[in-house]
């Protein structure tokens, strides 16, 4: 059983290095911090816990409980940064392999055997100095709407802040988002009535009413669609609300709605994943991003999606970025907008 402590500790570079950490910021500020050894286990625990899972949802023991758990009152009492300064040299890009999984995906969706699939691009960089677990203190800075999440396991990790909500249970309410069609804040008023980004977004709305709809709970609550402004990025965002029994099962709660169109494939099938997630293989797509990464609190359960994040395992550091396809998607369009979600990563972490 873990301890849970309301200390607010300055946890150094150099001690983070050695240990096995997780961590979630939730919107009210509060940052919960799990050191380990984690226990893992296969089913959602009767205390606190994180939920780690890779983007296949291939750990079959995703709820890591820690042997000690702390909560902070903000994100900037973690972490001491290191002394050195952080430097990757990020290797170029080539477009032609993104250009060629581009092109068939467009094909099928052109065809109607698909109606939308995220592939990942993946810049890959080699870190020069400095400390890649300086990444976590980063995240933690991040600024607020975002749900700042980090996993560190000795020298390997990843680090971020995601504006995208997988699902929220709380006092017998499930809430929920859907968060697609993105745009640069410079793009102006022309995105709100942007066909190809509403398309888009419709489409992962939809997809989460219906799953919401197949538990047979009640009426599926489904407000407007909004545009939202995160960390120098626009989408569009509609809440989703439901119902649910007394105890429900949030593991199933997770593979129900995972991975959503936003970050998945529709339909949703064997099939679809299947090419999807050779894509991702293809283009070096790290297993953390767009995976769920969540928290089990006493308050409630809390799961978002890692997206607008790095990955570092060693020297070897990764800055993946994902765009929907669908029936109005250009390639020039897409490529451009993969650039502004890495800078925007870029910006935040400072790298």
């Amino acid at each position: 059983m873990s301890e849970l402590n309301h200390v607010v500790p300055r946890v150094s570079a150099d001690v983070l290095e050695e240990v096995d950490i997780a961590c979630l910021r939730l919107p009210d500020g509060k940052v919960w911090v799990g050191y380990g050894p984690f226990t893992e286990v296969a089913d959602a625990p009767d205390g606190p816990a994180f939920y780690v899972n890779d983007f296949e949802l291939g750990d079959g023991r995703p709820w890591k409980i820690p042997a000690r758990m702390e909560v902070l009152e903000k994100g900037d009492e973690f972490l001491v940064q290191s002394e050195e300064e952080l430097n990757v040299v990020w290797r170029a890009l080539e477009p032609e392999w993104f250009e060629m999984v581009f092109r068939r995906i467009r094909k099928e969706v052109v065809a109607r055997r698909l109606k939308k699939m995220v592939p990942v691009l993946t810049e890959l960089g080699v870190r020069q100095s400095g400390r890649m677990s300086d990444l976590l203190g980063r995240a933690l800075r991040a600024p607020e709407g975002l749900w700042a999440y980090g996993r560190v396991q000795g020298d390997e990790g990843f680090a971020g802040a995601t504006p995208e909500l997988l699902l929220k249970v709380e006092g017998g309410q499930l809430e929920t988002m859907a968060l697609a069609g993105t745009a640069s804040p410079v793009d102006g008023g022309g995105f709100v009535s942007d066909t190809k980004e509403i398309e888009e977004h419709e489409l992962v709305a939809g997809f989460i009413e219906s799953a919401l709809s197949g538990l047979g709970l009640g009426v599926v609550e489904r407000g407007p669609r909004e545009v939202s402004d995160a960390s120098g990025l626009t989408h569009f965002r509609t809440q989703l609300r439901v119902t649910l029994e007394e105890r429900p099962d949030l593991g199933a709660l997770v593979r129900l709605l995972h991975p959503t169109p936003a970050v998945g494939c529709l339909p949703r099938d064997e099939g679809n994943l299947t090419q999807l997630m050779e894509y991702r293989k293809q283009l070096h797509a790290p297993g953390f991003f767009g995976a769920p990464f969540g928290l089990k609190t006493p308050d409630g359960f809390y799961a978002v999606v890692a997206i607008r994040g790095l990955g570092w395992r060693g020297d070897e550091v990764s800055m993946p970025s994902g765009c929907g396809i669908v029936g109005g998607s250009v390639f020039d369009h897409e490529w451009r907008e993969l650039r502004q979600k890495r800078e925007t990563v870029s910006r935040m972490l400072g790298v």
